[in-house]
């Protein structure tokens, strides 16, 4: 039987249907994984609490994990706040100069570094390097099936394999962020001291008068919460790897993307947040 282009016109979908058909199920796929990684979040953030009230937690387990993430992020921490404090006192500097107020260069150096900076680079470095380690460590189980050996043996690989990562990056999301808060700090003042010619005491005083004890609590706050994203994101994403070694490698990649949107996402919120009920304390 011969069709006309009337025909092919009611039995070909139109470019139309086609987008609606795709996007509906990019969305529908979309909220099916947020649902999965909160119900994952929850599962592994009430275990975690009912393990260490009932003394079963695993604190060998999280300390090895601890001692892996801070090995894995501690020189990249330093590689990248230094420059970023660098970055901030050169060009804060040279505006703030512009308009002649100098001394002002270690209130807006510190803010930049404790607020923004030293939470978002956290968030980033966690986001890499941990982010991609956990991924890829239990695709790699979950791949060789030694997820489902667990769960015929009847332990949970939530307790055994997510609550200890959990716990591990509350601990050491807020050591990352010291750690930058204070090589950034230290970085904008020795470029603002020896080559803006601002004075030692200026520098701290405007720092101490502008930067308060809230400020440096919303930091190691967002820098936990940005963790616990990336440990929740890391984890699902390992879980659920299929296809090979093709599919850890999806699964990684897709954990690091999805974490530094996350992040970023959520660090717009709480800016936001903050700068309603936190606003700069004028000196």
């Amino acid at each position: 039987m011969v069709t006309g282009p009337a025909d092919r016109l009611h039995t070909e979908p139109s470019a139309a249907h086609i987008f609606r058909a795709n996007f509906s199920d990019t969305v529908g796929s979309s909220l099916r994984t947020l649902g999965r990684l909160v119900d994952l979040f929850g599962q592994a953030a009430g275990g975690a609490v009912v393990d260490i009230v009932r003394m079963r937690f695993n604190w060998s387990e999280a300390l090895r994990q601890s001692w892996f993430f801070v090995t894995a992020t501690a020189i990249p921490a330093i590689l990248m706040a230094i420059p970023f404090g660098v970055i901030v006192s050169v060009q804060v500097g040279n505006l703030i100069h512009q308009i002649g107020a100098d001394s002002l260069l270690g209130a807006t150096g510190g803010l930049g570094v404790i607020k923004q900076g030293a939470p978002t680079a956290t968030g980033l470095l966690l986001g890499g390097a941990a982010a991609s380690a956990i991924a890829a460590d239990l695709g790699a189980r979950t791949i060789r099936d030694e997820i489902d050996a667990l769960r015929v043996m009847g332990i949970d690989p939530i307790r055994r394999l997510v609550i200890p990562r959990l716990v591990a990056m509350v601990f050491v999301a807020p050591l990352v962020n010291i750690l930058i808060m204070f090589m950034g700090i230290l970085a904008g003042y020795l470029v603002a001291v020896t080559a803006q010619g601002v004075t030692s005491g200026s520098y701290w005083l405007t720092f101490g008068s502008f930067t308060v004890v809230a400020d440096v609590v919303v930091s190691l706050g967002k820098s936990v919460l940005f963790g616990l994203i990336v440990v929740t994101v890391a984890c699902q994403r390992g879980l659920e790897a299929k296809g090979g070694p093709r599919g850890v490698a999806d699964g990684v990649n897709a954990a690091v993307v999805l974490s530094v949107v996350g992040i970023m996402v959520v660090n717009v919120a709480l800016t936001q947040l903050t700068a309603m009920f936190l606003p700069v304390r004028l000196a």
